[in-house]
């Protein structure tokens, strides 16, 4: 089957790799660390070697669309997931691809994909990477390095990427993100890593912030998300919401379930973020406290959501007359402002 054999299909768009926003916010799934160290006396068995041949690439050609210079037409879709693949040597020859899977194989070394300068999206779950750097892509928009041993975020520098996805890999700490080469990137997932804390995240252009099962035990840096509208930072190890900017002031939903948070007094540090509407508080010891709804209501009163339900126009107004009962007597008691 040869790339650059004719027809008169018409080009098609990605739509499988949309993500719906919507339903992540409403309820991430269940995640759990799965990178652990091995001790230091075992080695593991290297893959026997398999490298990607003509035939395998023959099989998993699809979609026809015109080249870029249109004066001829080439297969622009490659899947070989699962295949058991060592090496992408032949895929240099291959340069008229745009879509590609190799998730699912033996991977060490992705290099031979900068060859391939029309590459749109890529799929490169599950393999045995430790990095995801590739010389600059430009026109990748969606890079998917989920499941692999990647140790670092640097390498990564394409001007059109959009989504970068890097969960459940053992990154400790965020470096090398270049906002100037990244300004396009509009979601990063670093879900199941080894991150203690939100350091090295300069994104201004960023609205989506997926950082679920990590180790995070403080923010920092989060001034420089201004156009940030929604934050997961389900299941780690934040004991107070200290970082959070007045500069914030897009962030519509945060997700903070099951973090180390003790009382619901804390939420007073999310004042600062005039977009806030939904919070996620569950399986924190503060939403154990009697009136854990009511006083979170109480502290941000343009909330219109804690954890899975609606505030009602009950409990606003019982918040509301609380509040106002709390500031007069403050006022009287102490001469201060509330």
């Amino acid at each position: 089957m040869s790339e650059t054999e004719e027809t008169y299909g018409e080009e098609t768009g990605e739509g499988e790799d949309d993500m719906d926003m919507e339903e992540q916010q409403e309820e991430e799934p269940e995640v759990e660390q799965e990178n652990e160290d091995k001790p230091e006396n075992e080695e593991e068995e290297g893959p026997p070697d398999n490298p990607l041949t003509q035939e395998i690439v023959s099989e998993g050609l699809s979609l026809i669309c015109k080249t870029g210079d249109g004066l001829a037409h080439a297969y622009v879709r490659l899947d070989i997931h699962e295949k058991e693949i060592t090496d992408l040597e032949i895929l240099k020859n291959f340069i008229h691809l745009r879509y590609i899977d190799v998730s699912k194989n033996n991977l060490k070394d992705i290099s031979p994909l900068s060859s391939l300068t029309h590459l749109l999206t890529l799929k490169a779950d599950e393999n045995l990477l430790t990095s995801a750097k590739l010389a600059e892509m430009p026109f990748l928009q969606i890079a998917s390095f989920n499941h692999n041993k990647i140790q670092t975020t640097e390498g990564v520098s394409h001007p059109m990427l959009e989504h970068l996805s890097l969960n459940f890999n053992n990154i400790s700490s965020v470096t090398g993100l270049d906002s100037s080469k990244l300004s396009r990137l509009h979601t990063l997932e670093l879900r199941g890593n080894r991150l203690e804390s939100t350091d090295g995240i300069y994104l201004p252009n960023l609205k989506n912030l997926f950082l679920g099962a990590n180790v995070l035990k403080k923010l920092e840096g989060l001034g420089r998300l201004i156009s940030l509208t929604t934050m997961h930072l389900r299941d780690n190890q934040l004991e107070n919401l200290d970082g959070f900017s007045d500069s914030q002031k897009l962030l519509q939903y945060i997700n903070l379930r099951g973090n180390n948070i003790t009382t619901a007094k804390e939420v007073t540090k999310l004042k600062c973020l005039p977009m806030l509407r939904a919070l996620v508080m569950s399986e924190n010891p503060a939403s154990e406290e009697d009136d854990y709804r009511l006083e979170i209501l109480i502290a941000l009163r343009k909330l219109e959501r804690l954890d899975k339900d609606e505030y009602t126009e009950e409990e606003r107004t019982e918040a509301e007359e609380i509040f106002e009962h709390r500031r007069q007597e403050a006022e009287a008691n102490e001469g201060v402002s509330f």
